[in-house]
């Protein structure tokens, strides 16, 4: 996404890593006052979160969004479940590909656009650990190329 005005906060490279992402979504956050707060500071992760379907709901889990510093009796729990919003058709279409085996939702990144906490996430299908070794090849192959590249060039 390279949208302008987009504020990038948290990115999920482990995601990649594991995961091939065959679809991607945008959907919005439901978030409380200091949580907005703390996410525009930049106090977010979600390297350990995932997302269920529950009751035609989408709602992620283990997304942590640091208490904010000022926000005192107002804070919420960091690691509380947060709902996502997407139209229902969309959540109707992902509930019956995540039916079948092998397929997960995984957030990938959160940013703000136009004052909007948004998150993206992917329709994923995980990896083998023999493709993990292979994309791991890969990237070294091209690093490799790129700095013989650089040397002959200078």
């Amino acid at each position: 996404m390279a949208n302008e005005g987009m504020k990038l906060i948290a990115n999920n490279k482990k995601a990649y890593h594991d995961y091939f992402i065959e679809e991607k979504y945008e959907a919005g956050l439901v978030l409380h006052g200091t949580e907005v707060k703390s996410l525009r500071q930049g106090k977010c992760s979600i390297k350990e979160s995932f997302i269920r379907i529950e009751n035609g709901e989408m709602i992620i889990y283990g997304m942590h969004v640091s208490p904010y510093e000022k926000g005192n009796i107002f804070n919420k729990d960091p690691l509380r479940p947060k709902k996502l919003l997407l139209h229902k058709r969309e959540i109707m279409k992902l509930l019956g590909k995540i039916k079948e085996k092998g397929y997960t939702l995984v957030p990938l990144q959160v940013y703000f656009t136009s004052g909007r906490a948004k998150i993206e996430i992917g329709l994923a299908k995980g990896k083998k650990l023999y493709d993990k070794r292979d994309d791991i090849a890969k990237k070294d192959q091209r690093r490799e190329s790129e700095r013989d590249f650089k040397v002959k060039n200078l």
